[in-house]
């Protein structure tokens, strides 16, 4: 490794991922977020500065241990944190998966855009994109970044023809209601290159990760949702597609 070589901050790695996009994947979790979602169930990844450096061979030589297993739908997924904070090393990393004929799957917020994203686009099979809340207001609020500037960068995706998977975690009392289902199915028709849409049920097990850092974890009386409620909210959605 010289010193010119670019390296970037990884939290962890998941050799063999099957929630991260399609089929069985390798999953690189970035260092660093510039939201504070009040779900966040992660916030050992916020600071950028704690993760390990590595270089863009450095993850794919791992990845390439698995890459049996990947078949023909899965691949390698990068997550976070938000991996929109470090585009250069993302776009080397994808680069190198499409030498060696390996899926790219991008996990971000949509709340950042620049040239060099623009660019990490570029070799980007399939974004899967979390669509928080589908309100201004609850953004402003809970998240941190404009609602807007997502639904922006959606717009690109599209234009560019890039694969999207719509994903939000569901929270009671604040977007576990129909009309917030109704508005992600209207986003999904509005945008042809959404294919899927996953509701994923908000979960506090990362109570022991806020305990353990001694700060407050903001949704902390907020219920998880009950698998009825998920199951109500999953039939409304496929009866709009």
């Amino acid at each position: 490794m010289t010193d010119t070589e670019i390296k970037g901050r990884v939290h962890s790695f998941q050799s063999l991922g099957t929630v991260d996009g399609p089929g069985i994947r390798f999953v690189v979790f970035f260092q660093g977020c510039n939201l504070r979602c009040g779900c966040c169930h992660n916030p050992d990844t916020w600071n950028i500065l704690d993760g390990n450096l590595y270089t863009p061979k450095q993850v794919i030589d791992k990845a390439l241990r698995f890459k049996e297993y990947f078949g023909n739908n899965g691949g390698l997924t990068i997550s976070g944190g938000e991996p929109l904070l470090q585009p250069e090393f993302a776009y080397e990393i994808f680069n190198l998966c499409h030498i060696e004929g390996i899926n790219t799957c991008l996990d971000t917020s949509g709340s950042i855009f620049n040239s060099k994203i623009e660019k990490l686009l570029y070799v980007t099979d399939r974004v899967l994109l979390d669509i928080k809340y589908t309100s201004e207001s609850l953004y402003s609020k809970f998240v941190g970044c404009s609602y807007n500037s997502v639904i922006e960068f959606l717009e690109y995706l599209c234009n560019k023809n890039i694969a999207v998977t719509l994903r939000q975690v569901i929270i009671p009392t604040l977007n576990d209601n129909p009309e917030n289902i109704l508005k992600l199915s209207d986003i999904a028709k509005k945008y042809p290159c959404v294919d899927k849409i996953e509701l994923l049920p908000f979960r506090k097990v990362c109570q022991v990760k806020y305990d353990n850092m001694n700060i407050p974890f903001s949704f902390k009386d907020i219920p998880e949702p009950e698998t009825s409620k998920m199951t109500e909210l999953r039939e409304l959605l496929n009866k709009n597609p």
